[in-house]
């Protein structure tokens, strides 16, 4: 199925510009198999989830998180773990994507998690809850390979710009090559 091009949306559940979970990501852009096309959600300017904010209709940066999951393949959830859950933002940016729930946009997506954290657990519990939600919608989850990175900060190039691991590499690429089985499960 390599000569199918399959569009990848991403989504960082972490706002900082230069956070592990970004680095994290950026492997997967670079390691991507050649007939991916992989674009990153940006989820910074959603607002919080407010029904009569819905009544009004969705705001543009909700409607561009609903049209860019609508058209990928995939969707690839790259978190970090803050104090044993998802982040706010990644879990409001699944909030608003789950409206209207008889026709979200979640329900019968393939999604894969991965999540890169300081501590040694990696994201096992984000990860989790994430999964919990997606769940919840119909979406259907990647069981494996897992990608939790954990003690990131120790599998860094020398200058700190990229993640430098050769397993953590290694990782990444059997963990792209799943999700393409995954995805192409359901077509």
């Amino acid at each position: 199925m390599a000569d199918r091009n399959l569009k990848i949306a991403m989504i960082c559940g972490s706002l900082r510009k230069q956070s592990y979970n970004r680095k994290l990501m950026e492997v997967m852009i670079e390691k991507k198999p050649n007939h991916w096309q992989m674009k990153e959600i940006e989820i910074d300017t959603i607002p919080f989830f407010n029904q009569d904010v819905e009544a009004e209709g969705d705001p543009e940066s909700v409607q561009q998180l609903k049209e860019a999951i609508d058209e990928a393949d995939g969707v690839i959830v790259v978190s970090p773990e803050y104090n044993s859950g998802s982040p706010a933002v990644l879990k409001n940016a699944l909030d608003w994507a789950s409206r209207p729930a008889k026709g979200t946009v979640l329900k019968h997506k393939p999604f894969a998690l991965a999540g890169a954290s300081p501590g040694g657990a990696g994201t096992v519990q984000s990860q989790g809850q994430t999964r919990q939600t997606l769940l919840t919608l119909d979406a259907y989850i990647m069981p494996g390979p897992k990608i939790m990175v954990g003690s990131v900060h120790n599998k860094l190039s020398e200058d700190q710009s990229e993640i430098a691991d050769e397993a953590t590499i290694k990782r990444v690429e059997k963990f792209l090559g799943a999700f393409e089985e995954w995805m192409l499960h359901f077509k």
